[in-house]
């Protein structure tokens, strides 16, 4: 799944969590960091437990597949082809630095 469709349903889930329980997040900060994506899915499902919203719940759980299906996708490409690819941005992005042409 794309980063930005990371970053939608992290928007949405933001508006939810802020419309249901007050709490404001980092919704690019969701996207990019499991970790953070993990707590604030915690912390929507705690919320769901005391207070019925349904569609908390369900965003939340979208949130949670689009990570899984982020991890194994990364997971199913080798290695060897995610340390070829990072040397191959690092040499573009080296290119132009220090000399003209």
């Amino acid at each position: 799944m794309p980063e930005t469709d990371l970053l939608a349903i992290a928007a949405h889930l933001h508006v939810l969590l802020r419309r249901n329980t007050g709490r404001v997040t980092d919704t690019e900060w969701m996207a990019v960091n499991v970790e953070y994506a993990q707590a604030i899915i915690a912390f929507a499902r705690q919320h769901v437990e005391r207070n019925p919203a349904p569609d908390l719940l369900e965003w939340a759980g979208k949130l949670e597949q689009a990570w899984l299906d982020q991890l194994t996708r990364e997971q199913r490409v080798p290695l060897v082809q995610r340390a070829s690819d990072m040397l191959r941005q690092r040499v573009e992005a080296k290119k132009y630095v220090g000399s003209l042409r």
